[in-house]
């Protein structure tokens, strides 16, 4: 048996993917909607980047696994209880939000009943970003999205009308060259927003920022999020009205992903600005951020 400091054996850590895999596969049925949803709503795409995000997470934080004991838990079996007590109560009433948030819980739970409660601790932000793989309900993305557009549209048509061009707005509905091109066709605010939210949650606690600073950061997340729509939006708008509908689309698909770089562009930009202005921005080490 291969021994380790902080109690982390082979065995313990062939245990810990067992119980892992488990948790996946007693679900699996969740887990599969959660991928359906995920490759067939735009608005829901960013899922498919999570997985990614938190390996990234753990991966900059990889120094504290030499911190973590490996102990076995009982509160691993109580979340998991839990987990899927509320999957049970989203499945029986319909709740695809509890459903999906109750597979996640119980596969945290499998973790903790394996490797203690010290990964949460010290990987707590790869853990608090797989809140993003449990789809948005309807309702709380339709609160969110109606003012973002309407806001998008107001300054799209502001930014129009400032160079000297003649566009209608009725609602958020724009008319450019006798094409009308509604905001939620032409630029989906929601899939910024949440997309966005992702990459900021990523960009945050990815680099070894001041929690100050990583809070102004999330803050500035919905103001980043207006503005990468908008200027999205500009050029979307007069796309649709000058060329045929496929191009317009194939420029409004491939500007979509372009503007996640440039949002992360725009929070370096940020942290510049942090810089310049002699703000403090940066802890001294990474291990303990």
């Amino acid at each position: 048996m291969t021994h380790s400091r902080n109690g982390w054996t082979l065995s313990r850590k062939l245990l810990t993917l067992l119980l892992v895999a488990m948790g996946l596969l007693v679900n699996m049925d969740v887990w599969n909607d959660i991928l359906r949803i995920a490759l067939r709503d735009e608005e829901s795409s960013h899922i498919l980047l999570v997985p990614f995000v938190a390996a990234w997470l753990v991966w900059v934080r990889r120094s504290r696994l030499r911190l973590c004991h490996g102990r076995s838990s009982w509160w691993g079996p109580a979340v998991i209880t839990i987990g899927w007590a509320i999957s049970m109560i989203g499945f029986n009433h319909a709740i695809q939000t509890l459903w999906h948030g109750g597979a996640v819980l119980v596969l945290v739970g499998c973790l903790i009943t394996a490797a203690g409660t010290d990964p949460i601790f010290k990987f707590l932000p790869a853990f608090l970003v797989l809140a993003f793989l449990i789809p948005v309900p309807g309702m709380i993305r339709q609160r969110i999205a109606i003012p973002l557009q309407t806001t998008t549209a107001s300054v799209t048509q502001w930014i129009f009308e400032a160079g000297g061009a003649n566009v209608g707005r009725s609602g958020n509905v724009l008319t450019i060259n006798g094409v009308e091109v509604a905001i939620a066709e032409a630029c989906n605010g929601m899939r910024m927003v949440f997309s966005l939210a992702l990459v900021s949650f990523a960009f945050t606690f990815g680099l070894p920022l001041r929690n100050s600073v990583r809070i102004l950061v999330l803050l500035a997340c919905p103001v980043i999020a207006i503005a990468a729509n908008v200027m999205r939006m500009v050029p979307t708008v007069w796309v649709y009205g000058s060329f045929p509908p496929a191009a317009a689309k194939l420029f409004h698909d491939v500007s979509g992903w372009l503007m996640l770089p440039l949002a992360f562009l725009a929070m370096l930009g940020v942290l510049r600005v942090f810089r310049w202005a002699l703000v403090p921005v940066t802890r001294y080490t990474l291990a303990y951020q």
